[in-house]
């Protein structure tokens, strides 16, 4: 019974993350100011990356969870580099 219930709060969360992750798309290309894209491409790499933790989870896979370590590297150092030119015009000193 468990297993069942698992399974559809599974397939739920990747249906909400897949909404989530189309509207942060929408908020990427439709934003009305550079930070609310550097922003959206933040929300974009997190629900990315939860994305791929429901799925290891429900396909039982260890791919995805180093697939999602490997997204949320990438993720932050990208924020980090796009709020730095955000804020001073140039990424490297």
């Amino acid at each position: 019974m468990s297993l069942i219930i698992m399974t559809y709060a599974l397939g739920l969360a990747q249906a909400v993350l897949g909404l989530a992750l189309s509207l942060a798309s929408w908020r990427t290309i439709r934003g009305p100011r550079a930070q609310d894209r550097v922003l959206a491409l933040d929300t974009l790499y997190v629900v990315g990356m939860l994305l791929l933790l429901v799925t290891g989870m429900k396909n039982g896979s260890q791919f995805y969870f180093e697939a999602a370590f490997v997204i949320a590297m990438l993720g932050f150092v990208a924020t980090v580099s796009l709020a730095k030119f955000l804020m001073r015009g140039e990424v490297i000193e």
